[in-house]
């Protein structure tokens, strides 16, 4: 494969027709590691009728599960034995530390032998209806052609989430990466190069969201499209996908409550409010954002995460010691940095942090201070909408019911998180939250096992588990006829 042939369609390794190319960045540095195709709308069009035409006519749907699951199963072997290299292509592009990129592989690896054992299990339902003679039955088959459009935050991750479900129900799947971070989805596609996936059955298209995503989300020939990112993008392919009623699932964004009460274990609630947020540089759709702590800790608890916070290892993914890596670009660094003004504009004051980190390693990337806000209130910008950096505003109630409500007081539901000492407290508070996902003196652990998604403006259906499958599938009834007998509805015609 030549540096610029990283377009992979109808299992062919291309450049794009117009031999466009994209500059792919270190955000440690802004230095370029290498340019990749860009592709057009011809090159999205092609993958699209390859995709078709596998689908239509072509083994992968045809395979049996088992032949499928064996596909993945050897996938997520050539995962494991690579995973050093690919971790480190991950945090070279995306900028997390090398210990979260590492974790990232590993359940990539997990998720593809999780969905090839998955589907070779029993899914099918038989139904006791009331005509004796009618055998009523479903089956569950793949819809079809399906579009996937990734983020930049977990970019190995993401692809193993939608690809894994996708490939293992028998669809045939285009996967989209983000512009800015596509070359761990050129490594997997490298590997399932090498097991030689039947043609078209899966593809890769690199290029921008308002050529390529929008004509994945807009052709009549593409029958489901799956998104992951900004709730303002997933609009737009909700508009676009209505032209055939393409089946949608949506991840969107976040602005997840994080719940203190003063009975907690303190110095865990210290480290997970830290952990929630500050993980993946808080460009996590479902980051701890908002700190809501009882008001009684306030004194103690708050001058201790500002201390914490300052110890945190700023720097270069690559390094062993870093604890927290650069923002995914400089354009991303501004957004951030325009919401640290807004909020000390509207009269947040900051606990810490707020600058751009300029020491000798990290003068040239895109890095920023943990940040904390206190002394907010509901209606700043910063408290209602998503940042997608490592800044957290603190919020403080007073009792319980007031906890649920500042909680639940954002067009978000995608997480949230509780911490006391008080079990049944504590589950009377998640289940009042109106949110996909929680946790309970814990904070951000994820299961292959587990459905995935949100309330809300955080979208629409689940991702991972049973649910992630059963999204990549349609469902067919059957009624067969046991005792099949002239019906007499017609006896004037039939006598």
């Amino acid at each position: 494969m030549n540096s610029s042939d990283q377009l992979f369609i109808n299992g062919t390794w291309l450049s794009a027709v117009d031999g466009a190319t994209r500059e792919i960045f270190n955000p440690a540095t802004n230095e370029v590691i290498t340019l990749v195709s860009d592709a057009s709308l011809s090159d999205t069009e092609k993958a699209i009728h390859a995709a078709r035409t596998a689908f239509d006519s072509g083994p992968w749907p045809r395979l049996t599960a088992t032949e499928r699951a064996t596909y993945l199963f050897k996938l997520a072997d050539l995962i494991e034995a690579q995973a050093e290299a690919l971790a480190m292509v991950e945090t070279r592009n995306s900028g997390k530390p090398l210990r979260e990129a590492r974790y990232d592989v590993a359940d990539a690896s997990a998720c593809f032998r999780y969905y090839a054992g998955l589907i070779t299990k029993p899914s099918g339902e038989t139904y006791a209806v009331p005509d004796p003679n009618i055998l009523a039955m479903t089956v569950r088959e793949p819809i079809g052609v399906c579009a996937q459009i990734i983020p930049w935050n977990y970019p190995f991750l993401m692809a193993a989430w939608k690809l894994a479900p996708g490939l293992a129900a028998g669809n045939c799947c285009i996967l989209k990466p983000a512009e800015t971070t596509p070359l761990s989805a050129i490594e997997l596609f490298n590997l399932i190069a090498q097991l030689n996936f039947p043609p078209g059955s899966v593809q890769l298209l690199l290029g921008s969201g308002p050529t390529v995503g929008n004509l994945l989300a807009e052709s009549p020939l593409v029958d489901k499209i799956a998104f992951t990112g900004s709730t303002k993008t997933g609009r737009s392919i909700m508009r676009a996908a209505t032209g055939n009623i393409k089946k949608v699932t949506l991840e969107l964004g976040g602005k997840s409550p994080n719940i203190v009460f003063a009975d907690a274990d303190l110095n865990l609630a210290l480290e997970y409010a830290l952990f929630a947020i500050f993980a993946g540089q808080g460009q996590v759709c479902t980051a701890g954002s908002r700190l809501l702590l009882q008001d009684t800790l306030a004194e103690t608890f708050l001058p201790r995460l500002a201390e914490a916070s300052r110890c945190i290892v700023v720097g270069d993914g690559m390094n062993p010691d870093t604890e927290m890596g650069p923002l995914i670009s400089p354009l991303q660094l501004e957004r951030v940095q325009a919401y640290i003004q807004s909020g000390l504009a509207e009269g947040a004051q900051l606990l810490c942090g707020g600058q751009r980190i300029n020491t000798p390693e990290c003068e040239r990337g895109n890095f920023l201070e943990p940040t904390i806000f206190v002394h907010t209130h509901p209606c700043m910008k910063i408290v209602q909408e998503e940042i997608f950096g490592p800044v957290l505003v603190v919020q403080l109630f007073h009792d319980e019911a007031e906890a649920i409500s500042l909680a639940n007081d954002s067009v978000y539901g995608l997480a949230a998180g509780v911490f006391t000492s008080d079990t049944t407290k504590g589950l009377r508070v998640l289940k009042q939250l109106r949110a996909g996902i929680t946790w309970l003196n814990t904070y951000h652990p994820t299961f292959n096992e587990a459905p995935w998604g949100g309330y809300k403006q955080s979208g629409i259906g689940r991702e991972l588990g049973t649910y992630g499958l059963d999204a990549y599938l349609e469902i067919k009834q059957i009624n067969i006829n046991l005792a099949p007998q002239p019906l007499g509805w017609y006896r004037k015609c039939f006598s």
